[in-house]
């Protein structure tokens, strides 16, 4: 009967569990990255409205739960940003002047690049866009710094004209006033060279300026669709989940038993005879004493590999009768217990986030097949060099940068990590894509 109640338990406390995450991720993921109608503006001000990401302006943080809730998810995450990252961002030179070596000198020492690098990288895979802040000197003459706004505190004003003239950045979690948004006036996405050039001819006052870098997706509202947004409207994230969830149950609800522990009666009348114990309340607390000594004896570890001594007798029939019988009982999991589910399930959200799983170790198991030190090495090639893309959007910033700033001669490159064989003598050499 009580191994009933806990079969009981087990289904009831799953099934509720399972059942209230499933509505939960079916009824997310049919808007993830996708508003089922038209969002109105939102208004800060007579002068100023933004629009909203999702329903309620919160689809990012939402869905950087969902990531976060998952192991695979978010270490894929990481994993695209740092191979994006490559060996980071370089000003390469070619005969430059002396005086523009000072300045870009001056400048990767005054702007953080390898922060504001990574931080890119990841907006780019996590949200398929970045916003990147440009800081001109007093004068208008030279941009002296360049910082990253993270992507998901930032919202577009409304377009008009086709353009989007605003981004405003806040801490929207919290419902913030005017008060607390910082409006930065945002380039021409198409022509943000034109329309910086354009601005400073016109003697603007202002000092810093937005630009956008927008990954191109064939359906593009005012927030970018990522490439895997397919993984939440999909099946196997949700599966991924209530494989974890069932786990989980089955250990809170079961209980396993090691040994099966039998003693006769007769054995504690004979310890109670040889002790002289005739007290019942005496007798009690020898039986418990005498139940923690065999508990000491199967559970300790040093007594691991002595032997325990009990007689035994044969009743008439023939057959063994016992004072003391220990069994040990198999506690092997049946079928694996998911183990083939859980790999097909992390198998999915790898290829989902183009990343094989053997290069970062996320399907678990020691009977896995694993490729060669060779086949890693051409996976890991292959990873980098899916990221010129991504480079050539991150980089027109900086040609930006550098054309304003009259540094002629200069180029930025990101030189790829190329792992080599044994028989180089090194570990890695980089590999760059602008030849001097």
């Amino acid at each position: 009967m009580k191994k009933d109640n806990i079969e009981i338990n087990m289904k009831s406390s799953f099934g509720n569990i399972a059942g209230a995450t499933a509505i939960f991720l079916d009824s997310l993921g049919n808007s993830v990255f996708r508003e089922t109608g038209d969002l109105p503006p939102v208004k800060l001000d007579k002068n100023h409205s933004y629009m909203p990401w999702g329903t309620d302006n919160q689809m990012p943080f939402d869905i950087l739960d969902l990531i976060e809730q998952d192991e695979t998810l978010s270490t894929c995450q990481m994993f695209n940003a740092e191979i994006c990252y490559g060996n980071g961002l370089r000003f390469r030179a070619n005969n430059p002047e002396s005086w523009a070596e000072k300045e870009v000198s001056d400048f990767t020492l005054d702007n953080a690049i390898p922060s504001y690098f990574l931080g890119i990288c990841q907006d780019l895979k996590y949200f398929a866009f970045a916003v990147s802040v440009i800081i001109l000197s007093k004068d208008g003459e030279k941009i002296t710094n360049i910082h990253r706004k993270e992507a998901c505190y930032c919202r577009f004003s409304p377009r008009w004209k086709g353009k989007k003239n605003y981004v405003y950045y806040a801490p929207w979690r919290n419902n913030p006033g005017i008060g607390d948004v910082e409006i930065i006036e945002l380039l021409d996405t198409q022509s943000p060279w034109r329309d910086l050039q354009a601005r400073i001819a016109a003697k603007t006052s202002c000092r810093k300026f937005a630009i956008l870098t927008e990954i191109p997706s064939p359906d593009h509202t005012y927030y970018p669709i990522p490439y895997y947004a397919s993984l939440f409207r999909g099946k196997w994230f949700s599966i991924k989940q209530l494989i974890g969830i069932a786990k989980e149950a089955k250990l809170r609800n079961s209980a396993p038993i090691k040994y099966l522990v039998e003693i006769s009666k007769s054995y504690w009348s004979n310890i109670f005879k040889a002790e002289r114990i005739t007290d019942p309340i005496e007798q009690l607390e020898r039986i418990n004493r005498g139940k923690e000594e065999i508990l000491d004896f199967l559970t300790g570890v040093e007594n691991s590999g002595k032997a325990w001594f009990s007689t035994f007798y044969r009743d008439p029939r023939g057959q063994e009768q016992s004072d003391v019988k220990i069994t040990k009982i198999e506690t092997a999991k049946e079928g694996g217990d998911w183990s083939t589910d859980i790999i097909e399930a992390i198998n999915m959200i790898c290829f989902t986030m183009r990343v094989h799983s053997n290069l970062v170790g996320s399907v678990p198991g020691k009977s896995q097949s694993n490729n060669s030190g060779s086949d890693k090495r051409e996976l890991y090639t292959i990873a980098q060099a899916l990221q010129k893309p991504y480079h050539d959007l991150i980089f027109r910033v900086f040609d930006l940068i550098i054309r304003f700033n009259g540094w002629k001669g200069y180029s930025v490159d990101v030189p790829f990590i190329q792992l080599t064989t044994l028989d180089e003598n090194k570990d890695a050499k980089l590999i760059t894509q602008n030849k001097e």
